[in-house]
C-alpha cells in the first residue's frame, strides 16, 4: 500500500509527472541502495525522500529526525533523535548503508557566525565522522549552495562556513563525497518550506518558473531534480566532488532515462 506522503504528492499531477512516477517505480537495472537521510522534513529533504520512495532501486531509507512527523511507508524507517551532534546512542542502527543524503540546513539570516557555524559545520562534521567510522564504503552527499566559498576567506559569512564544511567532508574516509551547490530550487509535488517568507516567495515564483528555466537553465533546479541527481550520482558516480547547479540538472536527466 502506498503511503500518504506519496499519494498526496501525486494528486493533481500532469501527465509528465505521472509518467515520472511510473518510470522510476519500474526501474530495476541498477543495484539496490540503502540510504540514510538527514533533513527529511525540510524542503530539499522532502523532495529527496519523495524520489527515494519512488525509486525501485532504493531498498530502504532511514530518516534521522528531531521530531516525528513523517508518514508511514514500507521502505521508510524513522528514528527520532534530538541531538544530532551525538549519535552514540543510535550507532547500532547506522551500519550497513550505501549512501547518506545530508539535506539538513538553516538560513543564516539574522544569525551570528558562531551560532551558524555550530548548527552547520559542527553538526554536519560530527554526523559524517560517525558514519565514516561505521560505513567506510558509503557515498556521502551534502547539500551546500551556489556561491559557497571554498577558500573560507570571503566576505560572506554563510559561504565561508559552508566552504569550511565542504573542505572538512572532503577529508573524510568515505568511498566518495559529493557536494551539491544548487542555486534557485523550485519545490514540486506539494512540497513546502517551513520558512514562511520563503514560502511566499516560492508561491510568487511558481508561475514564472518555466520562464526562468528557459532563460537561466544553469541557475534553477527543482526538489525533484536534486533527489534524482543524488540517486544518479550514488549509482554512477561523478568525475568531480563539487556539483554546481548545471551538474545537478545533468545528473537528474541521466536518472530519468
Amino acid at each position: 500500500m502506498r503511503n500518504r506522503f506519496v499519494s498526496n504528492s501525486t494528486r493533481g499531477r500532469n501527465k509528465e509527472s505521472q509518467d515520472h512516477v511510473t518510470r522510476i517505480r519500474e526501474k530495476t537495472g541498477d543495484g539496490q541502495v540503502k540510504v540514510i537521510l538527514f533533513g527529511a522534513t525540510g524542503m530539499v529533504g522532502q523532495g529527496v525522500l519523495h524520489e527515494c520512495l519512488l525509486d525501485a532501486n532504493v531498498e530502504g531509507v532511514l530518516a534521522i529526525v528531531r521530531n516525528s512527523s513523517l508518514p508511514k511507508h514500507e521502505k521508510l524507517h524513522e528514528i527520532v533523535h534530538k541531538d544530532l551532534s551525538h549519535l552514540s546512542t543510535i550507532e547500532g542502527t547506522l551500519s550497513g548503508y550505501d549512501a547518506c543524503f545530508f539535506c539538513l540546513g538553516v538560513s543564516s539570516v539574522g544569525m551570528k557566525e558562531e551560532t551558524y557555524r555550530r548548527v552547520t559545520y559542527d553538526v554536519t562534521v560530527s554526523v559524517a565522522k560517525t558514519l565514516a567510522k561505521l560505513n567506510p564504503t558509503m557515498t556521502f552527499i551534502y547539500v551546500s549552495g551556489a556561491g559557497t566559498d571554498s577558500t573560507e576567506r570571503g566576505r560572506s559569512m554563510w559561504a565561508r562556513v559552508k566552504g569550511r564544511t565542504e573542505n572538512a567532508l572532503l577529508q573524510m574516509p568515505f568511498k566518495a563525497v559529493f557536494l551539491f551547490r544548487p542555486a534557485y530550487i523550485q519545490p514540486l509535488h506539494g512540497i513546502r518550506t517551513k520558512t514562511r517568507w520563503y514560502g511566499a516567495a516560492y508561491a510568487l515564483m511558481r508561475p514564472l518558473y518555466p520562464l526562468w528555466r528557459m532563460l537561466f537553465p544553469n541557475y534553477v533546479t527543482t526538489t525533484e531534480c536534486i533527489g534524482r541527481a543524488m540517486l544518479s550520482v550514488t549509482k554512477r558516480g561523478f568525475p568531480k566532488p563539487v556539483l554546481e547547479n548545471r551538474d545537478i540538472n545533468v545528473m537528474c536527466a541521466k536518472d530519468s532515462k
